[in-house]
């Protein structure tokens, strides 16, 4: 079976005995923050014991994050952890018995849907690929709920702040639960996040990742955040004690301290972001290239197909990402991270000679 996710660099690279260039994962170039490599002699120190089953200083570091880069204040029981955003996603999507999955999007929403047997309405994007609020609108009214990336995967587009919450409105009001996804916020500038809705509206849950901003998949931690405490009440009684290892606590903690990292990260997809799009527009086998907002893009091909050019590009040492897998794409589309600007101008190079 063909891998439903990016940054898969063993089966057709590690395990075969290629070094790969992965354009596949949308994680951060720059590496490990420093303060976290700094760190890492604590780590003997602390996984001789159990790690706080409440978490309390972990989840301190996420208040003091969150308070500093979002303006937004927030109660330790407003948080709940995840081994990886994809456990929280997984815990607020068990919440509901009917969701509206927006189409194409990360194709984890409709796995955890049908976990649950929950019955699912797809909402596509527009045919520009962005959000279409009145089809959101319409479609609520049979469903418990919907979730909705920010930006979203693997279009790159943000939600747009008034015409959302237009639709926080009417969930707040006729008991319908809105996730929003905010796994590759950090990669976008901090007014774009919804995180300061929370407090207003108890439909809203917002789902993190911490690994992507910060280059670090394996260490796998995300949270969510919601002001309905009693619904994080129960999702917590429900996750197995200790999900947080102590390395991925370590990692948190420091690299939330990291000022310096944050920004030479923040700067990196100011430069590079324009960079590619206006690069990849003139690229001849690219008939389209999506606007995007952050660390990733979504490209339509020209005269070839996924398939061919994932080939192609293997060959020549590069991973990339094949979009048929998304609901409402096919196989004229392929999705490229954005890295540093040297790898950056080694995959356009290859793409160039085609």
């Amino acid at each position: 079976m063909a891998n439903k996710h990016g940054g898969d660099i063993y089966t057709d690279g590690v395990l075969k005995g290629r070094q790969i260039l992965d354009f596949s994962s949308n994680i951060n170039p720059l590496g490990v923050p420093g303060k976290f490599r700094e760190a890492l002699d604590e780590i003997y120190k602390e996984v001789v014991r159990y790690p706080d089953y409440k978490y309390r200083k972990l989840k301190e570091s996420i208040i003091t994050y969150v308070k500093t880069y979002y303006g937004t204040n927030l109660d330790m029981d407003e948080i709940i952890l995840g081994n990886g955003a994809s456990e929280v996603l997984d815990l607020f999507i068990s919440s509901v018995k009917s969701i509206g999955i927006i189409v194409p999007s990360f194709v984890e929403y409709e796995e955890f849907a049908l976990k649950y047997d929950n019955k699912i309405t797809f909402v596509p994007l527009s045919k520009d690929f962005k959000y279409n609020y009145s089809s959101i609108r319409k479609s609520l009214e049979a469903l418990d709920g919907i979730i909705i990336g920010n930006p979203n995967n693997p279009t790159g587009n943000l939600i747009d702040r008034k015409e959302f919450m237009g639709l926080l409105e009417y969930c707040e009001v006729n008991n319908k639960k809105v996730i929003v996804d905010e796994a590759f916020i950090e990669f976008c500038d901090e007014k774009n996040s919804l995180v300061n809705l929370v407090e207003k509206y108890s439909c809203l849950f917002i789902v993190r990742a911490f690994t992507k901003f910060f280059g670090m998949p394996g260490a796998r931690l995300g949270y969510g955040i919601s002001s309905n405490k009693a619904l994080l009440k129960k999702f917590s009684n429900s996750q197995l004690p200790w999900n947080i290892n102590t390395l991925a606590e370590l990692a948190l903690e420091k690299s939330y301290e990291d000022r310096e990292y944050i920004n030479k990260s923040k700067e990196w997809i100011k430069e590079e972001l324009p960079y590619m799009l206006t690069k990849l527009k003139d690229i001849s086998v690219i008939s389209r290239v999506i606007p995007t907002s952050c660390n990733f893009v979504l490209c339509e091909l020209n005269g070839i197909d996924e398939n061919k050019l994932y080939e192609i590009m293997l060959e020549k040492g590069v991973l990339i990402r094949k979009c048929s897998n998304f609901k409402g794409l096919n196989d004229s589309f392929v999705r490229f991270a954005i890295k540093s600007r040297e790898l950056n101008n080694i995959l356009l190079d290859l793409l160039r000679e085609l």
